[in-house]
């Protein structure tokens, strides 16, 4: 990280231009902190020493890079960090649609564009009008892409608090927005973290369907339907299928029981527009999808990551927990010889579910 610099800068009013300008690219909210992690360091080291990361390595090979961002990218002293609403217009009601087990649940995050590109180039916009306004300086942008902590960066710099689900909330927000970062070696004012007001509720704990959240602020992700459906590269634990429904793609169930989400705003962000060929369909209707249509209806989304082995894999589970009809039936026999082991198991699992 280098920058250069012939004149003093008055950074208590470069950070208000920061907000500024974030908010003119389409940032809810930019908050700045320093870079001492140590009290969530700890807890992250704890966390993994559980194995509650599961199968994501790249938890323990990051190891505590992650809660140091000097470490990350030397000479950072100051975080940025921004975030911005997704929940999407015009999509139908999330209950009614996990209540209707014929038809696919995909996490309401994932239904437009996929936002690391989005936010990594809102970001890169914003580094450059700061330098566009005081001249080269030290910085990077993330959004979920390097080892950052960052819902504790986003805690500590004013953004929200995390809850008991282990996400971020803000009191006038809710919890439907992505975070990013700019680390930066601009020594700016930073904001006041913010403070809990989870209280003595414990709705996100009681609904998760696989019980997850182990306890308030602890989540064992092996567990977790977005970790199992996404994550987890090899056969989703026969005792957990039951419980995913009609879910194929994440899980939003602690969020849509958070009482602080009734203060959440419709995204006003285009890219992230529910997608209709994702959106609410019928599982037999997407288990029937070819892997070239696969790839043609998730480019530019976050579930193009997963693969097409997986999605069916996920979409066969649902089924298996979908009522039993031809449809279903048929759907599930089409995919018996399926070259993949990985389907052939679940499917088979599947049809086990309807004898």
């Amino acid at each position: 990280m280098v920058s250069v610099r012939s004149t003093p800068l008055n950074f208590r009013q470069l950070a208000a231009s920061i907000k500024r300008w974030g908010a003119e690219l389409g940032f809810q909210q930019l908050g700045i902190t320093g870079t001492d992690l140590q009290q969530h360091e700890n807890r992250l080291v704890d966390w993994l020493e559980r194995g509650w990361h599961g199968e994501m390595g790249y938890m323990s090979r990051h190891g505590t890079r992650r809660s140091r961002p000097q470490d990350m990218v030397p000479g950072t002293i100051r975080v940025i960090s921004a975030r911005m609403d997704y929940w999407p217009k015009g999509q139908r009601d999330e209950l009614e649609v996990l209540d209707d087990p014929q038809i696919g649940f995909v996490s309401r995050y994932a239904l437009g564009r996929d936002y690391h590109k989005l936010l990594r180039k809102r970001l890169q916009q914003l580094a450059d009008r700061i330098t566009t306004e005081i001249g080269p300086f030290g910085y990077r942008v993330f959004s979920d892409s390097a080892p950052v902590l960052e819902k504790a960066l986003a805690e500590q710099s004013g953004l929200g608090w995390i809850g008991k689900h282990t996400n971020l909330i803000n009191k006038s927000a809710g919890s439907w927005f992505f975070l990013g970062e700019i680390y930066t070696d601009l020594p700016l004012p930073v904001d006041a973290s913010a403070d809990n007001h989870c209280g003595t509720c414990n709705a996100c704990i009681e609904s998760c369907p696989t019980r997850a959240i182990v306890g308030p602020y602890q989540l064992d992700a092996r567990r977790c339907i977005s970790y199992l459906t996404i994550e987890l590269r090899g056969p989703i634990p026969e005792t957990l299928r039951p419980l995913i429904g009609n879910r194929i793609f994440g899980c939003d169930d602690c969020q849509l029981v958070c009482p602080w989400n009734r203060f959440a705003r419709l995204s006003e962000e285009p890219g992230f527009s529910p997608r209709e060929p994702v959106t609410d369909r019928q599982l037999v209707a997407l288990f029937a999808w070819t892997e070239a249509e696969f790839v043609t209806f998730t480019s530019g989304s976050a579930i193009r990551r997963i693969g097409y082995e997986r999605w069916l894999r996920n979409i066969a589970v649902a089924l298996g927990n979908a009522p039993t009809t031809p449809s279903v039936m048929e759907a599930l026999r089409s995919r018996t010889e399926h070259p993949s082991e990985l389907v052939r198991e679940h499917v088979a699992w599947a049809l086990s579910q309807h004898q």
